[in-house]
């Protein structure tokens, strides 16, 4: 039985800004609510419920004499939980404002800059999940989450997420992460398919600083490009190759060729894709409903999470960068480092990657677990952006674009996604 002496060893947490938001205020006295780590002595203390609060709550009751600063304020916390035992005067630290609660990124990134920024994440897996919380780490201040899907088992490998979100929305789950890092983001969730939503991604797309397309399939790759292009915006698309044995990331700079200069005109072939879980693949078509289990198992492509890491991370590094450009700050130096808008990467010598030279005997060879950037020149044949007429999607798209021909790589070799 834990005694009143207990909670007076306990240590309590509160938002130091809306602390001081209430010392400010003309109440005297506010209700709130507290989430206690069973058997660890923590309490968190908050000024309204938390939309997924979790442990044993507590009622907390905020009280002030006269003063104008934290100190002067009074905090009880109900013991029994019954509204009658409480403890007064509890010591409480208060979790650090914005701009000092990122005071290690202070002189690398601009946070003032950041926080104003509005980054558009359209897939929440093993790729844009961690890209999210990446970013709001870094002090990014808006976002808006777009993923249909939950998470399910095959996600925990790879995926930020834990056991305990099995079930939830992609968009929940990476929301309530975002807020772990960063309590002051503001995060949009939009649990839909972009491609049965154009008509809200456009919207999206006008307001968004930066869009970062980390999905597992081309359809969508297709939109994102095309809403780029419509609406002069940066746009960075990340994939992981068969297995994660290796992966590419590509940045359209308005003007620039686009995501489809690259991958050409015969990316509408499903087979050419990534099959990452058996769910989405069986929606797509990707597998056939009548096939075994064995042939699931065949198809389904698994991977290390620390292989996806590496292409995350580029995407963050080039996502800050592009996000700061123009400001002066300790990243500043990577506008002159990162001005290819192809990168590539591989994990593993096998498959795609066999013929690359070994990492302590290159012999001239690009090796693995280092990056190699190139410039994507435009293609007039694009379906998007080159000079023929652009195509809409709709009942007849891939007809079209199979009269369209292949691809146009001029001589680049690139690893196909299976």
């Amino acid at each position: 039985m834990i005694t009143e002496d207990d909670y007076k060893k306990q240590v309590y947490y509160v938002d130091g800004e809306l602390l001081d938001d209430f010392v400010k205020s003309d109440s005297t006295a506010v209700s709130g609510v507290g989430y206690e780590w069973e058997n660890e002595g923590v309490v968190h203390l908050h000024f309204t419920p938390r939309e997924h609060g979790f442990g044993t709550q507590h009622i907390v009751s905020f009280a002030k004499e006269n003063g104008t600063h934290s100190d002067s304020a009074t905090i009880l916390v109900d013991v029994a939980n019954d509204g009658t035992a409480k403890v007064g005067d509890v010591d409480v630290t208060c979790i650090p404002s914005r701009e000092n609660l990122y005071t290690r990124n202070k002189g690398l990134i601009e946070l003032d800059i950041l926080s104003n920024k509005r980054v558009l994440i359209i897939g929440l897996g093993s790729g844009g999940s961690p890209i999210a919380v990446e970013l709001a780490k870094a002090g990014v201040g808006q976002f808006v989450l777009v993923d249909f899907d939950r998470v399910e088992l095959h996600n925990l490998s790879r995926h930020i997420c834990s056991i305990e979100d099995l079930g939830r929305l992609k968009t929940d789950a990476v929301c309530d992460a975002i807020k772990g890092k960063n309590p002051y983001a503001e995060v949009i969730k939009l649990p839909i398919d972009m491609n049965k939503n154009l008509d809200i991604m456009e919207e999206e797309f006008r307001k968004a600083d930066i869009i970062l397309c980390c999905t597992d399939n081309n359809k969508s790759r297709f939109n994102t490009s095309d809403l780029l292009f419509k609406y002069k915006k940066v746009g960075i698309f990340g994939r992981a190759i068969t297995r994660a044995e290796g992966g590419d990331v590509f940045i359209y700079r308005p003007g620039g060729p686009c995501y489809f200069c690259l991958l050409g005109n015969d990316w509408f072939d499903p087979t050419q894709e990534e099959v990452t879980n058996e769910q989405s693949a069986r929606r797509s078509g990707q597998i056939a409903a009548y096939a075994s289990q064995d042939d699931v198992e065949a198809i389904v492509q698994v991977g290390l999470g620390a292989d996806i890491e590496p292409i995350s991370n580029m995407m963050v590094k080039l996502a800050l960068m592009e996000l700061s450009r123009g400001a002066n700050s300790g990243i500043s130096s990577l506008e002159q480092e990162f001005t290819m808008n192809y990168y590539i990467w591989a994990n593993r010598r096998e498959r795609h990657y066999s013929n690359w030279g070994c990492f302590t005997n290159s012999d001239g060879m690009p090796t693995i677990m280092r990056w190699y950037g190139m410039n994507i020149t435009a293609n007039d044949d694009c379906t998007l952006c080159g000079n023929r007429e652009k195509l809409a999607v709709g009942e007849n798209f891939m007809e079209s674009l199979r009269a369209m021909g292949s691809d146009n790589l001029e001589g680049l070799a690139l690893p196909e996604e299976n």
